[in-house]
């Protein structure tokens, strides 16, 4: 159940704090995933809510649902045009060497037999843009806020490491695996509507970072 994650919620738009580990679409191999909890989510409306748009499953925080067709298309022409900000921390594995910075990467897909696909920096690939910076530093790691102006697939994941040139803790697919899991956080989101308020949301800081000895700055 997932009512008690509710961030924002009106007429047109939900916004949930998603776990880590929830997959928003249903996995091929099967298994739970955002819409085993749509239902619970309906808050009166018969009509299940939509996710606008994904965040990986082992990424947590603000996750924006839309309650209705045309809210949704609003919504996703907002994303289109890059006038929603999304802000995001993470802990990295290693410290980078700047305190601050913009990573300017194109990204594309890659496949291989061996290691499936991922995402890597390509001057062919689609444009890809995120703003940094350091936040605080403990045991070799920094926790880092990453303002991304694009929305493409892992661009924050990527971007940490071939643009900061450190991966995120517990990147499964970009760096190692940690007990932990993956030590990414969607913290804010704020989407303009014309004609009615902003939706702003953010999500409470995760327990895992404080495990880690990041606590909120």
């Amino acid at each position: 159940m997932l009512g008690q994650h509710v961030l924002f919620l009106d007429g047109e738009a939900l916004v949930i704090d998603k776990p880590a580990g929830l997959a928003v679409d249903p996995p091929r191999a099967g298994g739970i995933s955002l819409e085993n909890h749509l239902a619970s989510l309906t808050f009166g409306f018969r009509r299940w809510p939509v996710a606008v748009h994904r965040l990986d499953r082992d990424t947590s925080g603000c996750l924006l649902l839309s309650r209705n067709p045309k809210a949704h298309a609003r919504f996703q022409q907002a994303f289109e045009a890059h006038q929603v900000t999304k802000r995001y921390v993470a802990i990295l594995d290693g410290v980078p060497d700047a305190a601050e910075g913009v990573v300017d990467l194109p990204l594309a897909k890659v496949s291989t037999a061996a290691h499936g696909w991922r995402m890597t920096g390509d001057p062919r690939g689609k444009a890809s843009r995120t703003v940094w910076r350091v936040l605080a530093e403990r045991d070799g790691r920094a926790l880092v806020e990453f303002r991304p102006e694009t929305g493409r697939t892992h661009q924050i994941r990527v971007h940490a490491l071939e643009g900061v040139g450190r991966p995120v803790t517990g990147d499964p697919v970009y760096g190692a695996a940690h007990p932990g899991g993956m030590m990414l956080h969607a913290i804010a989101l704020t989407v303009p509507r014309p004609g009615k308020p902003d939706i702003i949301a953010e999500a409470p800081w995760p327990d895992r970072f404080t495990a880690m000895g990041f606590g909120a700055p």
